[in-house]
């Protein structure tokens, strides 16, 4: 009886939550007669200006001369330099945030430090993923200049407040039982985290790592719009010029990266689940991001 009353509970809530959004839109939107045309106007830009994409960006470009040869003449394209460039920044700023993250993560674990240092480092860390990697980038821009540095700086930053936090929430979680046996043992603070922290928490630290990177990769084909490098600058030149099949074109291939990419990233997560029953996903589950372990499909309320 109880779980039907807590049904209805938070069927209620939720139908109240709607209609509260519906009045707060409303009240933003002065005149929704304007989306009786929008799907026409989408229909004609679609076909007129996006539809089909305009696949020249895979052509290699005619300076610097093209040194490759058959079938590899693509890897002289702006689309596949734009899109190395990204993994590459992407590469750098979670390596290099992973380093940081390390030390900052254990100094704001409260398992672990004191609560001075723990509300310190904390603060620190909020500050850093308080703004987008986007704002971080242009910061950078404006600081060193355009060029895939400002993207690495930008990344980089957003990655340590964002992995930090992951990663002392993932030390908090530990078992009190290998602490106090540590304790007992009379390690101190550094030997606590190198021998028992660190281990206890590598599958998580590893899978989060994994997961920021596959993140950064998103980023980094946003954050060439302001200058900071990666395939976002040629996005942005091309909307500037208003071709945007070849901006479709662009979308399209960042898109199958990104599938490519979440693919590698469930499969390398696999090696480090606990479970040891993490299947190696299908392309099809991937598109759809339904992919799941046997025992998360059984007990969804489990983690």
């Amino acid at each position: 009886m109880k779980a039907a009353i807590d049904g209805r509970v938070i069927a209620s809530t939720f139908m109240i939550l709607l209609i509260l959004a519906f009045l707060v839109l409303n009240g933003m939107v002065s005149d929704w007669g304007r989306l009786s045309g929008g799907f026409s106007n989408l229909k004609n830009f679609f076909y007129q200006s996006l539809w089909p994409p305009d696949w020249s960006v895979l052509e290699p470009q005619v300076y610097p001369v093209c040194t490759a040869r058959y079938p590899f003449e693509f890897t002289c394209s702006t689309a596949w330099i734009g899109v190395i460039e990204t993994i590459k920044i992407a590469f750098v700023a979670t390596v290099f945030g992973m380093a940081l993250s390390l030390p900052l993560s254990l100094a704001a674990a409260r398992n672990l430090s004191p609560k001075w240092l723990s509300f310190s480092t904390r603060f620190i860390l909020s500050a850093f993923r308080s703004l987008p990697s986007l704002i971080w980038a242009i910061f950078f821009v404006i600081l060193i200049g355009m060029g895939p540095l400002s993207g690495v700086l930008a990344m980089t930053v957003y990655t340590v407040g964002y992995l930090g936090k992951l990663w002392y929430e993932a030390m908090e979680g530990l078992s009190k039982t290998p602490l106090e046996a540590a304790q007992a043992m009379g390690l101190n603070k550094y030997e606590t985290a190198l021998n028992v922290v660190v281990p206890e928490s590598a599958n998580d630290l590893i899978s989060h790592s994994i997961f920021l990177f596959e993140y950064n990769f998103r980023s980094g084909t946003i954050i060439g719009i302001v200058g900071a490098g990666g395939i976002g600058y040629y996005i942005d030149l091309y909307l500037r010029f208003l071709q945007y099949d070849k901006v479709v074109a662009y979308l399209l291939i960042i898109f199958l990266v990104v599938l490519i990419i979440d693919f590698l990233s469930i499969y390398a997560r696999s090696f480090f689940n606990e479970e040891d029953d993490l299947r190696i996903p299908s392309w099809f589950e991937v598109f759809l991001g339904i992919f799941s372990s046997p025992k998360e499909a059984d007990n969804p309320s489990e983690k």
